[in-house]
């Protein structure tokens, strides 16, 4: 399986990484890092997420990474990361 960032999911992680930097640059470099981490245990185990059946007929998962959500689509054999965002307790 192949990992891919699409432009939207880059630009929501460094705008995240943006908005935690003034305050905390350790806590900021910590949520990237646990994010893409994340994207390791996608690659082992595509299908652990969540599927929303709204987008139908695509494969969107969505996975919780702390306080965030990742959603990623699996096409053939590559693994898109579609967003990021922060949960905001919504979920």
């Amino acid at each position: 399986m192949e990992l891919k960032w699409t432009s939207k999911a880059l630009s929501d992680l460094l705008r995240l990484y943006e908005f935690l930097a003034p305050v905390n640059e350790a806590a900021a470099a910590r949520t990237v890092q646990s994010i893409t981490a994340a994207t390791s245990t996608l690659l082992n185990n595509p299908r652990i997420g969540e599927r929303l059946d709204e987008f139908e007929p695509r494969e969107v998962r969505r996975i919780l990474v702390g306080r965030y959500e990742m959603r990623y689509e699996i096409v053939d054999l590559s693994l898109y990361v579609l967003r990021l965002w922060h949960t905001r307790g919504t979920v």
